[in-house]
């Protein structure tokens, strides 16, 4: 007679924790939905803003020589005024979080309010022409819903779940990636080559199961699309290798100054005597920036204005540029935005950069190789050179272009550009950038760096 009970007392506990496990798996799916309806939104304005900027800069050539100086000196001031944690790209931010200890100093860094700003800043910059992404921004963004979502649960005695930051933040970081470029598989991959320090995130089931959570209401909303739509299948062909080795040489070259030289920052450009006045004028510097940007654009009849989206899909569909030095122009507009100090991130112009490059490769091999599977090969060798994340750079824009049948040609080429470029570069970019961001937001808490080390 004793026995039923304790049957039934046993047969309670399990249901109990099987039942708070599913809610927890819950409570996180519905953060990775709310990180995807931010990412939409996002994807939207920025939209919108780019075919404004289209709209104008065509209409009155000269708007850009009053506009571009103007708005990059208001952004960065309203940046450092507003939300100094969310200038640049945003990826660095939210690697500096994850490594460090829970607290404020960690939460500065994804705060929902700085990403808030984040949005409207970047989206002021598309406005205006800058040449920066919104898939870096979506990154920081996703991060910072997320790790909200997480603390206004745990705030909830009655349904606390106890879910740590680190995977919060991983989650919602990857899931912001995967919904901003429809990429789920992309979104996994980024969390383990780029966010995953230590084996429990990257391998964390609830954190793969968020950042697909995320990508496939991504898809459910705006269809199982590519993010660039290419008529014709590229396929790969037996001359294709010469292709890779030039691909992978030239973009790893250029990929790895680029990095060095977003690294080094604005200073590296003067002697040491003027260096002192970038840091006492930095809105005077954005303006500049913005200035030059402005005359590289007039230099392309508009072409680096923006992310580059259309320039790379033109190129994909084999549909030749205006002007042939589209992509070592926007390289340099990509520096000088980035200089500035204002919100955005470098992911997709670095795929617009490759391809124009890769434009030009295309005519050191005539009829030796197809110049659309050229511009595909060169955008994945500057992103993994830039980065030198090759496996990310690698699906995403496989996966961006559904172009599973040259993977092996892409992994071949990321992984060569990768390596040449650490020879100009030997940090990758984001975790070299990263140190800075950590380095302000223990400075600013008071958060001693012997507590800060990662567990």
């Amino acid at each position: 007679m004793t026995e039923l009970p304790l049957a039934i007392k046993k047969r309670a506990r399990h249901t109990k924790r099987a039942s708070h496990h599913s809610f927890r798996i819950a409570v996180f799916l519905g953060g990775a939905a709310c990180v995807a309806a931010f990412s939409l939104g996002f994807a939207w304005l920025a939209e919108k803003m780019l075919e404004w900027n289209r709209e104008l800069t065509h209409a009155y050539w000269w708007s850009a020589l009053l506009m571009l100086p103007l708005a990059f000196a208001g952004i960065r001031y309203l940046t450092m005024r507003l939300a100094p944690e969310a200038r640049g790209s945003g990826i660095p931010q939210v690697i500096a979080a994850m490594s460090m200890p829970t607290g404020p100093a960690q939460s500065t860094l994804v705060s929902l309010r700085q990403s808030l700003w984040k949005i409207v800043l970047t989206a002021a910059g598309l406005l205006a022409g800058a040449s920066i992404g919104r898939e870096g921004p979506s990154v920081q963004v996703g991060a910072a819903v997320m790790l909200a979502w997480g603390q206004w649960w745990q705030k909830r005695p009655r349904f606390a779940v106890g879910f740590r930051p680190e995977a919060l933040i991983a989650a919602g970081a990857a899931g912001g990636l995967a919904a901003a470029f429809n990429t789920p598989l992309a979104g996994v991959v980024f969390a383990i080559e780029e966010l995953g320090r230590g084996t429990a995130v990257r391998w964390d089931r609830l954190v793969m199961s968020a950042v697909l959570c995320a990508g496939f209401i991504a898809l459910a909303v705006v269809g199982n699309n590519a993010y660039f739509h290419i008529e014709q299948s590229i396929l790969a062909l037996h001359s294709s290798w010469g292709a890779v080795a030039l691909c992978a040489t030239v973009n790893g070259v250029l990929g790895g100054l680029f990095a060095k030289a977003l690294l080094a920052g604005p200073k590296a450009w003067l002697p040491a005597s003027r260096r002192g006045w970038l840091e006492r004028h930095p809105i005077l510097l954005a303006g500049v920036c913005g200035l030059l940007v402005a005359f590289l654009g007039l230099l392309t009849a508009g072409a680096t204005y923006g992310t580059g989206y259309e320039q790379a899909a033109a190129l994909l569909n084999g549909r030749p540029l205006d002007s042939m030095m589209f992509g070592i122009a926007k390289l340099g507009a990509t520096i000088l935005s980035y200089f500035a100090g204002i919100p955005g991130g470098i992911f997709t112009p670095s795929l617009a950069i490759g391809a124009g490059i890769g434009d030009n490769i295309a005519l050191l091999l005539p009829g030796t190789s197809d110049g659309q599977l050229i511009a595909l090969l060169s955008m994945a060798a500057f992103l993994a050179a830039a980065t030198q994340a090759p496996i990310t750079a690698s699906v995403i824009v496989m996966e961006m272009t559904r172009s599973q049948d040259v993977t092996l040609l892409l992994l071949a080429t990321t992984l060569t550009a990768s390596v040449i470029s650490r020879q100009f570069c030997p940090r990758p970019f984001y975790h070299t950038a990263s140190r800075g961001f950590r380095r302000e937001a223990m400075h600013k808490h008071q958060v001693a760096p012997a507590t800060s080390a990662v567990a």
